[in-house]
C-alpha cells in the first residue's frame, strides 16, 4: 500500500509540474496573417482575424488597439505595416488598402489604396521601412497586377520587371538594409533579386511557401513541403545550404519566420495549421507556443 501511496503521489507531483510549465492561454488564433517582433525583443506579435495576439513573458495576451482583419502583416525597427479588413464599427473603408502604426498597433494611419486593395504579400525591409507588395490588380496608384514597391510609406510606387520569375508567388521578404534585395518564394523555388525586383537569380527548386532574411542579412531561411514540412537556411551569396530540423506533423509547413532584434539566436515560426514554436538556440530545438490555434502560455 505505502508503494502505491508513493507512486501516485510521484504521478501527482509531475502532473502539476507539467501543468506548471505550460497552461491554456485564454487567446486563440483564428488565423495567422504574419509574423513580428517588437523592436525590444520582448513581444512577439501575431495578427489574426480579430486583432493583434501578443506572446510575451511566456504568457498570451490581446494587444491594445482595434480588431482589425490584419492581412500581409509586416514590421520594421520604427513601425508596423498592413493590409486588411477594417473592425467592425471603426469606420475604415474594406478594405483599407496600406496602414501604419508607430505605436504597437494601438492606432494606424491610412496610406493610401482604402476600398482598392488588399495584400495578402506584403514585406518591409527591417532598418529602412521599405515596402514591396504583390498586386493583383490594377488600382488608382498602380497600372497593372505585379510586384511594386515604396520607399516612402506609399507616396509613390515603383513597378518591378519581375524578369526571371517562375511560378505563382506565394512568400516575399526584403533585405533589411538594403531594400534593393529582395528574396521571392513560388511554387517553381526560391528566387533572389539584387535590383529591387527587377531581374531574379533561382536560388533552388521546390515551393517555397516562406521566406525571410536574418537580420544581418547574410542568410535567407525559406520553408517548403516535400511529403514532410522543410526548413532551410541559405547564405545567399555562397549558395551553402543548411537544413533545420521541424516539430511539426507531416500535414502541416511554416507559413512565417521572425527572428528576435534583441536576442538573435531566438526566433519564431507560424504554421499553415495555425501552431507556432520558439528556438533559442537558432532552430536547433523548438518549444510550443500554440497548437492548431489554441494558445499554450509557458509558466514559471
Amino acid at each position: 500500500m505505502r508503494n502505491l501511496i508513493r507512486g501516485l503521489s510521484c504521478g501527482l507531483a509531475a502532473l502539476l509540474l507539467l501543468a506548471s510549465a505550460a497552461a491554456v492561454a485564454a487567446v486563440g488564433l483564428t488565423h495567422i496573417h504574419g509574423l513580428t517582433w517588437s523592436a525590444d525583443g520582448k513581444r512577439l506579435y501575431v495578427p489574426s482575424h480579430h486583432g493583434l495576439a501578443v506572446f510575451e513573458a511566456g504568457k498570451w495576451s490581446k494587444a491594445p488597439g482595434p480588431e482589425h482583419d490584419y492581412m500581409g502583416f509586416s514590421g520594421t525597427r520604427e513601425r508596423f505595416y498592413s493590409s486588411g479588413h477594417p473592425a467592425p464599427g471603426s469606420g475604415l473603408v474594406n478594405p483599407f488598402g496600406l496602414i501604419r502604426s508607430d505605436d504597437g498597433g494601438k492606432s494606424w494611419k491610412k496610406l493610401g489604396l482604402e476600398g482598392e486593395s488588399d495584400f495578402h504579400l506584403l514585406a518591409t525591409s527591417f532598418a529602412t521601412n521599405a515596402i514591396y507588395v504583390v498586386n493583383h490588380g490594377k488600382n488608382s496608384r498602380m497600372s497593372s497586377a505585379g510586384i511594386y514597391s515604396t520607399v516612402n510609406d506609399g507616396f509613390a510606387w515603383n513597378k518591378a520587371a519581375g524578369r526571371g520569375l517562375s511560378g505563382e508567388t506565394v512568400s516575399l521578404a526584403v533585405h533589411p538594409a538594403n531594400a534593393e534585395i529582395v528574396a521571392v518564394g513560388t511554387r517553381d523555388g526560391l528566387f533572389l533579386s539584387t535590383d529591387s525586383a527587377d531581374e531574379f537569380k533561382h536560388l533552388t527548386s521546390g515551393q517555397a511557401l516562406a521566406v525571410a532574411f536574418d537580420l544581418n542579412g547574410t542568410h535567407l531561411w525559406y520553408a517548403g513541403h516535400d511529403g514532410k514540412p522543410t526548413l532551410t537556411r541559405v547564405d545567399w551569396k555562397s549558395g551553402q545550404m543548411n537544413s533545420v530540423t521541424l516539430p511539426l506533423p507531416a500535414d502541416d509547413a511554416v507559413a512565417y519566420l521572425a527572428q528576435n532584434p534583441a536576442r538573435t539566436d531566438e526566433y519564431a515560426i507560424a504554421t499553415f495549421k495555425r501552431s507556432a514554436f520558439l528556438s533559442r538556440d537558432g532552430g536547433s530545438t523548438w518549444e510550443p507556443i500554440a497548437r492548431e490555434g489554441q494558445g499554450i502560455d509557458r509558466l514559471k
